[in-house]
C-alpha cells in the first residue's frame, strides 16, 4: 500500500513533483560547479600566475651581509657574489621539487657595445631561454620562454647552445628601447668584448630587459670571463596561499608542527627546502605575487559560497513551496489516512520518502548539469578544463537531501497536524 501510494502521488501529480525536482536539480547544478570550481580554482590561478613570472628569488648570501664597522659599510662588492650553476638543478631534488615549474637565472653586467660604426653603453644579460636539463632521472625544460610568458619576441628566440656550431654566430636579443636608441634590427651584428652576436629578434618586456642586449647565459658566461657562475635566479613555484600558519617561524614550532609546516607547499617552506639543497644562497619571496594570489582566492572562494549558498537557498524555497501546494492538495487524503489509523509517523514518512526520491534525482541531474557549467567555466575563464572529481557527486546528493528535507520540514509538520474529522468535513 505504501508503494502503491507513493506511485499514484508521482502520476497524479506529475507538474508539481517537476517543478521542485527542477528547482532541486538547479540548486545542485550550481552547488556542483562551485565547488569543482572552488577545488580546482587554485591551481589554475597558480598557473596563470606563474606564467606571468617567478614567485620566488635566489641570491647569493654575501649579498644579504651588511657588515658595518665605525658607520662604514663593508658589505662584499656585489661583483664577487655567485651562485654556481652546477647547483641550480638540486631544487628539483627538494620534498617539494616536482612543484617547481621552472627557473631562470641570471648574469649581467653594463658593458661597451659596438654595432657597426655606432658605440653605445648597455646592459649585457645573459640568461637560460628554453634550455634542456637534467636531474635524477628526470628531463625537463626551463628559461625564461616557460617562467616570464610575458616575454615578447619579434623575430626568433635565440637557441640555447652551450657550444656554438663552427662558423656561426651566437644570436641574441635586443630590448625593444634599445633597439630604437641604437638602430638596431633584426640580423644586425654587435660585439661585446671582441664577441660578435647576431640580432635575431627584438625583446619586449616592459622591464629592465627593455634597454639591454640578451643572450644565451653560456656566451655572457665566457664574454665576462664568469664559466658557471650566475648572479640571481629567479623561481617559478606552485605554492599554497599563506595563512597565518605559513608565516609562523619554523624554527619556534615544534616537531609536529614543524614537519607539517615543512611538508605543505608553502613558499616559505619550498624556499626553505631550496636554500637547504644549494649551499650560501638566500631564497625570498617575491611578496607581490603570493599576496597577490592569496588575496584574487579569497575573493573568488567568498563569491563563489555566496552563489552556492543562494543556490540552496532558492532550491530550499521553491522545494518548500511545491511541497506546502501538494499537502494543501492533498489534506483530504491525509485525513482519509488518518481516520483509517495511520499515525502521524506514517503521514510523515510517506512525504519524506517522496521528497528524498525527488533530492536523489535532483542531486544527480544537478551533478551532471553542475559538472557541464563548470567545464565551461574553466574553457571560458582559465582556458582548460575544470576536473570534477567523483566525490562531488556524493556532496551533491547529501546537500540535495539536507535541502529537500529542511524546505519539506514545515509542509509535513502541518499535514501531521490536520484533524481528520475537520478535513473530511470539508472545513480546512
Amino acid at each position: 500500500m505504501f508503494l502503491r501510494l507513493l506511485f499514484e502521488s508521482f502520476r497524479r501529480q506529475k507538474r508539481r513533483k517537476s517543478i521542485a525536482l527542477l528547482a532541486i536539480a538547479l540548486g545542485m547544478s550550481i552547488t556542483t560547479a562551485m565547488i569543482a570550481v572552488g577545488a580546482d580554482v587554485g591551481d589554475k590561478i597558480n598557473e596563470d600566475m606563474r606564467r606571468n613570472g617567478g614567485n620566488l628569488i635566489v641570491t647569493p648570501i654575501e649579498d644579504t651581509l651588511d657588515v658595518n664597522i665605525g658607520g662604514v659599510n663593508l658589505k662584499p662588492a656585489s661583483e664577487g657574489a655567485f651562485i654556481a650553476e652546477s647547483e641550480l638543478p638540486k631544487m628539483k631534488g627538494t620534498f617539494w621539487g616536482h612543484n617547481i615549474k621552472g627557473y631562470v637565472p641570471f648574469l649581467s653586467s653594463p658593458e661597451n657595445i659596438a654595432a657597426g660604426n655606432r658605440q653605445f653603453k648597455a646592459e649585457l644579460i645573459g640568461t637560460y631561454f628554453a634550455q634542456s636539463l637534467h636531474y635524477g632521472t628526470e628531463d625537463f625544460t626551463t628559461g625564461a620562454r616557460t617562467v616570464n610568458g610575458w616575454w615578447k619576441v619579434e623575430g626568433n628566440w635565440p637557441p640555447d647552445y652551450a657550444a656554438w656550431p663552427q662558423g656561426q654566430l651566437p644570436e641574441a636579443l635586443a630590448g625593444s628601447k634599445l633597439a630604437i636608441s641604437a638602430g638596431l634590427t633584426i640580423g644586425d651584428e654587435v660585439e661585446v668584448q671582441g664577441r660578435k652576436l647576431r640580432i635575431s629578434g627584438i625583446l619586449n618586456t616592459g622591464g629592465a630587459e627593455d634597454q639591454a642586449i640578451v643572450a644565451p647565459l653560456h656566451i655572457v658566461q665566457q664574454v665576462l670571463g664568469e664559466p658557471g657562475k650566475v648572479r640571481r635566479v629567479v623561481v617559478s613555484a606552485l605554492t599554497k596561499p599563506e595563512d597565518a600558519f605559513a608565516r609562523r617561524n619554523p624554527t619556534t614550532m615544534s616537531p609536529a608542527d614543524r614537519d607539517r609546516w615543512y611538508c605543505s607547499p608553502y613558499a616559505n617552506s619550498i624556499a626553505l627546502q631550496i636554500s637547504e639543497a644549494i649551499p650560501n644562497v638566500r631564497v625570498e619571496q617575491i611578496r607581490q605575487v603570493e599576496q597577490n594570489q592569496g588575496r584574487i582566492l579569497s575573493r573568488i572562494a567568498g563569491m563563489m559560497l555566496l552563489l552556492t549558498l543562494a543556490a540552496l537557498l532558492a532550491s530550499g524555497l521553491a522545494v518548500s513551496a511545491a511541497m506546502a501546494a501538494t499537502i494543501l492538495e492533498r489534506r483530504h487524503e491525509v485525513g482519509l489516512m488518518k481516520s483509517l489509523g495511520a499515525s502521524n509517523g506514517t503521514v510523515a514518512s510517506l512525504f519524506l520518502t517522496e521528497a528524498g526520491l525527488l533530492a536523489l534525482a535532483g542531486g544527480v541531474i544537478g551533478f551532471f548539469l553542475g559538472a557541464l557549467l563548470a567545464h565551461r567555466i574553466g574553457q571560458t575563464v582559465f582556458g582548460s578544463a575544470i576536473t570534477v572529481q567523483p566525490v562531488v557527486l556524493a556532496l551533491a546528493i547529501i546537500a540535495a537531501l539536507l535541502v529537500t528535507f529542511i524546505g519539506s520540514a514545515s509542509a509535513v509538520r502541518k499535514a501531521m497536524q490536520f484533524d481528520p474529522a475537520v478535513v473530511l468535513r470539508g472545513d480546512a
